[in-house]
């Protein structure tokens, strides 16, 4: 959803943003974020290891689960006269279900909080989103968490 000013920004709680598209987390994925972070653990990038394992198969280490909303929110929440957006932490994060190696996940989010902050540089509008990362066919979701965004408004 688009919010093209700071008033309906501000006024955006409450409000479900919809689904992100589908992404297929396969080996290379996975293996691009153990070099990334150092970590090798079996579990992630050893398939041979992992089919006798607890899972079957490789899964996606957590916090790849968790990096994934950075792609997802920019296509749930717009905010084009905004000069800058960064990410300024998260509240809660959970991990209820593992992500299988070539499994489709997608997320859907909502705004639970928005507020102005205003600061020399400009007007901040922090918002808090709810964003649940569900996998295709999966009874739990793979990931909730309450992400913390600000806005920057230029003066």
């Amino acid at each position: 959803m688009e919010y093209p000013d700071i008033e309906s920004l501000l006024a955006a709680v409450g409000d479900h943003l919809g689904y992100s598209d589908w992404v297929v987390i396969d080996q290379n994925r996975i293996n691009g974020f153990a070099v990334a972070t150092g970590d090798n653990q079996w579990i992630h990038v050893d398939p041979e290891l992992a089919a006798t394992g607890p899972f079957g198969t490789t899964i996606a280490h957590g916090y790849l689960t968790l990096s994934m909303t950075n792609q997802f929110l920019p296509e749930l929440l717009q905010v084009p006269l905004a000069t800058m957006g960064i990410n300024y932490g998260a509240n809660k994060i959970r991990f209820p279900a593992p992500v299988p190696v070539d499994s489709r996940i997608r997320m859907g989010s909502e705004i639970i909080a928005a507020e102005k902050i205003s600061s020399g540089d400009g007007t901040w509008v922090q918002v808090i989103t709810r964003n649940t990362v569900e996998i295709q066919g999966g009874e739990k979701p793979a990931c909730v968490v309450e992400a913390i965004s600000r806005f920057l408004f230029s003066k």
